[in-house]
């Protein structure tokens, strides 16, 4: 009899994809896997052909087959890798697209921790039995459809049995709309007004539609706008004059958006530099720096790997950031931990040039790995292990909490 392939998850799968590796054997195989419907490791087959497929841009395909996997089984487990288990971590994951969920494998890889994951959501509710575990995470990523699922978990978690980390409604409050409120008078901090725009709005302002009374003002221009629930740049446009809502309309189906002036935050050499910092229990930590000559910075467009003069910047902000970058800021970051009263959050973020500390995005579900070949990223790795050992001891101060959601 074939032994079942062994469940990869997401760090793994990305991983070889981001390395480049040729993963069509492997598809097959889980194909091949996942029909045996009921047999052994069918429903782990599902959930990592539903990773590769979001890996290749399917999207609408892989969240069919991961509902198919989880309607089969809820709980799945990474066991602990190089080290005998010490932690068993439970994530309280939702179904949806790779970024979805809290990261944590990337957190946790080569440790002692063993993840239990745990899938709940309008078609699964939470099974009669619990896997055995030392601390709980909401990993549950903010989004339009996640908002009654967190505050439904904010109350079914007060008497949880064990100590649970990352609020859900904190997490909900991460919304974009929703940060600039929390977040005003944070000392240091730029932080733009963002508003949720529908789109009977911007017709209005396109002159596609009659104005109504009611309807929000026309913005002064440049503005960015978004669709609610986009990341990774999808959908993100300048908006330079009221002449160009009729083109960005006709590309973007949606309905509603987010609105934001445009800041910018260009350094005097006229580059413009995004940075990535985890908070672990509210203290800073270096994820990334990107470098580009357009306003709109993420890693993978910003041509790190083809320049050695932006690898050896990145590689002073990452190896000084205590002293530099995070000394700078670290007031604001510290009035930013207590105002989102998250144990773990990823900020995305730059400098204005009079020196403040100007935030795009706070998000619980952003990628921080160790990914990068060492060859081309030697700095990066001592970086990370930083990062992962904080979050290792989060874990263990957690245990030692109280049962329940604290706060």
């Amino acid at each position: 009899m074939t032994q079942p392939l062994p469940y990869h998850g997401l760090a793994r799968l990305m991983t070889r994809t981001y390395h480049g590796e040729d993963l069509t054997e492997l598809g097959q195989a889980l194909i091949q896997q996942s029909t045996r419907s009921g047999s052994e490791g069918a429903a782990e087959a599902l959930l990592d052909l539903a990773i590769l497929l979001h890996l290749k841009g399917f999207h609408e395909m892989a969240r069919d087959i991961q509902m198919q996997g989880l309607r089969q089984r809820q709980s799945y487990v990474i066991p602990a890798n190089g080290a005998p288990t010490a932690m068993r971590l439970l994530m309280l994951m939702v179904p949806g697209e790779l970024n979805a969920n809290t990261p944590v494998e990337f957190l946790v890889q080569d440790s002692d921790v063993e993840l239990q994951q745990l899938y709940i959501g309008r078609e699964l509710p939470f099974p009669d039995e619990i896997p055995e575990h030392d601390v709980a995470m909401v990993a549950v990523g903010e989004s339009e459809d996640s908002l009654a699922l967190l505050a439904a978990l904010g109350k079914a978690l007060v008497h949880w049995p064990r100590p649970v980390i990352n609020h859900p409604e904190r997490i909900a409050a991460l919304a974009r709309d929703s940060l600039v409120g929390l977040l005003q008078g944070v000392e240091g901090l730029a932080l733009p007004p963002t508003f949720r725009i529908n789109r009977a709005t911007i017709e209005t302002w396109a002159g596609l539609a009659k104005k109504e009374h009611g309807l929000v003002a026309e913005p002064d221009y440049p503005v960015i706008v978004r669709p609610v629930d986009s990341h990774a740049g999808r959908g993100l446009v300048k908006v330079e004059t009221a002449g160009a809502w009729k083109g960005y309309l006709a590309a973007q189906p949606e309905d509603v958006f987010f609105v934001s002036p445009f800041v910018d935050y260009r350094s005097a050499d006229g580059l413009f530099r995004k940075y990535r910092v985890a908070l672990v229990d509210g203290v800073p930590f270096a994820g990334h720096m990107a470098i580009s000559a357009h306003w709109m910075v993420h890693y993978l467009n910003g041509g790190m790997t083809e320049s050695e003069e932006k690898r050896i910047e990145e590689a002073r902000f990452m190896e000084h950031f205590d002293r530099e970058f995070g000394k700078r800021h670290l007031r604001t970051l510290q009035q930013i931990h207590q105002r989102l009263g998250l144990d773990y959050v990823v900020l995305d973020c730059a400098e204005t040039p009079d020196g403040h500390f100007l935030l795009f995005e706070a998000d619980s579900s952003a990628v921080v790995h160790a990914m990068d070949p060492v060859t081309l990223f030697p700095y990066k790795h001592p970086a990370m292990a930083k990062v992962f050992a904080a979050f290792r001891a989060l874990l263990d101060r957690a245990r030692a909490r109280p049962s329940g959601l604290v706060g």
